[in-house]
């Protein structure tokens, strides 16, 4: 059974970049079109897989053509697709993802079959049997299903909402997660004060920050890694990138220091490739990491 299961969306993306990300009225020059898997459980799942990290998926496509590749690309990367389900006559969710010339991203898309798996089609005993779940924006019921079934087996659950974190009610998932991954703008939405007077004070909380790097609280200590400078050229899943590195070092220890490290070196590699699915092999990641100290 794999290690470590990631549930959420699972897209096919197509990226266009431009000169400029467009303003109403405006208009914007396409230099490049290129089409490829993602979805922030998918785009986890293959960057783990490419740690070394046994890793599976929990969510859903279509039974499109744009399925069928989302599913190549998974099966290829070796991620396990037990619990990816097929829907019959669904379209998979298509991201089209604008990227400018520093590598900032606007998305538009349609949500498809991405949210088709509901808690009756979690097979309980696959979340039980992982070491560690991970799970990313999906239905808030199939979340809390997922993260409270795992909570119970004693399985570490670790939860990073996304941008529609304001608008659904995560609110069963959040109390049931171990460690939380956020953006400053959502860690203001979920906490109420500062992290040790916060609900969350019992649990790890992560604050992404890009290319300024993260800051993790524990109930123990907190540690700040300021990240590593490189030229951004598409930050389309850095995010999902970071959270590989550090699920990925976590499970080699309980080293939070070390983890933020990995995390932050994760999201900068895959920042200055294009692509939601660039982030490094372990090979790369250690290669890199060499260069810097």
């Amino acid at each position: 059974m794999p290690r470590v299961l990631t549930a959420g969306h699972v897209n096919w993306d197509v990226t266009l970049r431009v000169d400029r990300l467009p303003e109403p009225d405006g208009e914007s020059r396409i230099s490049s079109l290129r089409s490829s898997g993602g979805g922030s459980a998918a785009n986890v799942a293959v960057a783990l897989s490419g740690l070394g990290v046994d890793t599976g998926l929990v969510g859903s496509v279509g039974d499109d053509e744009n399925g069928l590749l989302a599913r190549r690309e998974l099966d290829d990367a070796g991620v396990d697709l037990d619990g990816l389900l097929t829907v019959p006559d669904g379209q998979t969710a298509v991201k089209y993802l604008l990227v400018d010339e520093q590598g900032e991203v606007a998305v538009l898309g349609n949500d498809g079959a991405n949210e088709a798996v509901t808690p009756q089609d979690v097979e309980p005993d696959y979340v039980r049997a992982a070491d560690h779940i991970h799970l990313t924006s999906q239905r808030p019921d199939t979340a809390a299903y997922i993260a409270e079934t795992a909570a119970d087996a004693g399985v570490r659950v670790s939860f990073d909402p996304g941008r529609r974190l304001a608008d659904r009610d995560f609110s069963a998932a959040l109390d049931a997660a171990d460690v939380l991954f956020l953006n400053d703008r959502e860690a203001e939405s979920v906490l109420e004060s500062e992290y040790p007077g916060s609900a969350f004070a019992d649990r790890v909380l992560v604050v992404k920050r890009g290319s300024a790097g993260a800051v993790v609280h524990t109930p123990e200590a907190t540690y700040e890694h300021p990240g590593f400078g490189v030229d951004p050229v598409d930050t389309t899943g850095a995010g999902d990138a970071f959270a590989a590195g550090f699920v990925a070092a976590l499970l080699e220890s309980e080293d939070y220091e070390r983890a933020v490290e990995r995390g932050n070196a994760c999201g900068a590699l895959a920042a200055a490739e294009e692509g939601a699915r660039a982030a490094p092999t372990a090979a790369e990641l250690a290669t890199f990491l060499d260069e810097q100290f």
